[in-house]
Parts: C-alpha cells; sequence; structure tokens
C-alpha cells in the first residue's frame, strides 16, 4: 500500500501483478522497452534489404560465370550485403556516438537505401524524445508529432509500434514524471543470467541463492 511508483515491462501479465500488488502506485513504462521496439522496426527494415542483397549477390554471381560481371563494391571496402551486416550496430546509437568508419559506412547506407535513413531519423526522434529533460505535457505533444511523422513515413513495422504505444500511452507518459526506469534491475538481471550460465544449470536451487547473496548481495 505504501509504493507510490512502479516501473514495468508493456507485458499484460506484469501489469495485473503491479495492479493487484501494488494497487496504489502509479504504472511506468520504462523507456528502454519502448525504444527497443523502435530499434527493432528499423533492424527489421535493413534485414529485408540484406536478403534482398543477399538474393542479388547470388543472382550476380551465377551470371558472372557467363558474362564475367564484378560484384559493386563501395568506397569502404564493403560490398552491398557486407554493407547492410555491417551496419547493425550503428543503427543503434545516436549519431554523436559513431565513429569515422561507421560516420562513412551510415553515408553510403543512406545514399543507398533512403528508407533506411528515414526509419533511422524516426528511431532517432523517439530516442531524442526521452532523452529531453520536458514535462509530460510537453513529451505529449512531441509523440504526437512524431506518430504523425510515423504515419506519413508509411513504414508499417513503425505504424505496429505507433499502435503499441497508444495502446500504453498513459502509463508510457507517466515516465515524464520522475524519469524512472528499471535499469539496475534489468542489469542485475543480466548479471544473475551471466552466473547461472557459468554454472551450466542449476539444481540446488537453495546454494545458487546463498550463492547469489555472497557475491552480489
Amino acid at each position: 500500500m505504501k509504493v507510490k511508483e512502479i516501473t514495468l515491462d508493456m507485458a499484460g501479465s506484469m501489469k495485473l501483478i503491479a495492479k493487484r500488488c501494488f494497487p496504489y502506485a502509479m504504472q511506468v513504462i520504462d523507456r528502454f522497452h519502448v525504444q527497443k521496439l523502435a530499434t527493432e522496426a528499423l533492424q527489421q527494415i535493413r534485414i529485408k534489404h540484406r536478403w534482398e542483397a543477399i538474393e542479388m549477390e547470388n543472382e550476380l554471381l551465377e551470371r558472372s560465370k557467363e558474362k564475367g560481371l564484378k560484384i559493386e563494391i563501395f568506397s569502404n571496402g564493403d560490398t552491398r550485403k557486407q554493407l547492410l551486416a555491417r551496419s547493425r550496430y550503428l543503427l543503434y546509437k545516436s549519431k554523436e556516438k559513431w565513429t569515422l568508419g561507421q560516420s562513412h559506412r551510415a553515408e553510403i547506407l543512406f545514399y543507398q537505401y533512403p528508407d533506411l535513413e528515414k526509419a533511422y531519423c524516426l528511431s532517432d526522434e523517439l530516442r531524442k524524445i526521452y532523452n529531453q529533460n520536458i514535462t509530460k505535457s510537453v513529451a505529449m505533444l512531441k509523440l504526437a508529432h512524431w506518430f504523425k511523422n510515423v504515419e506519413e513515413s508509411g513504414f508499417k513495422s513503425f505504424t505496429t509500434l505507433k499502435r503499441t504505444i497508444t495502446r500504453h500511452y498513459s502509463d508510457i507518459l507517466n515516465y515524464f514524471e520522475k524519469r524512472s526506469t528499471n535499469a539496475s534491475a534489468e542489469s542485475f538481471n543480466a548479471k544473475i543470467k551471466n552466473f547461472r550460465l557459468q554454472l551450466r544449470g542449476v539444481r540446488d536451487k537453495s546454494f545458487f541463492l546463498f550463492r547469489l547473496s555472497k557475491l552480489f548481495a
């Protein structure tokens, strides 16, 4: 009854648990779960282009035996297939955090695939909304503009993301009240998973919890 705020993901079961266990708490959808969906929507477009590039390269290799055709190589040394594969990690970052090599690769990528640049801008725009120290009302206005940009883009994956955000709209906006996240809990969970992997599984749960308390308490 004393808990005033709780951060959680968008799972329906978690929302129900939080409602029953903490009836007076304000529910906050963790920002990283929303941003992760935006990144996955972006990566889906990249993966689609990558499969097309693989198919194109296979056809080119088959025809090259007859006509002596060569695979296209860009100025940074990447083939089209490599360009799309190696661009995976730079799309997770904001432009300010790119290395020189990543900036060059992004320039080539966005020139070849303007739709990827458009999708990256949508993902980056959502990230910047979260990074700004703004009030809930301002965040509501900025999200409305972002929704409009998503509609104009025509990307199916981002339209699905927009519908997901709309369904959890009030809980997502609650983040801008105190900017609370469950990053520390997620980090601890990752440590526990890594520790469990080192043991090749757990048989004695009591001893496992004992070791956890000694190592991480």
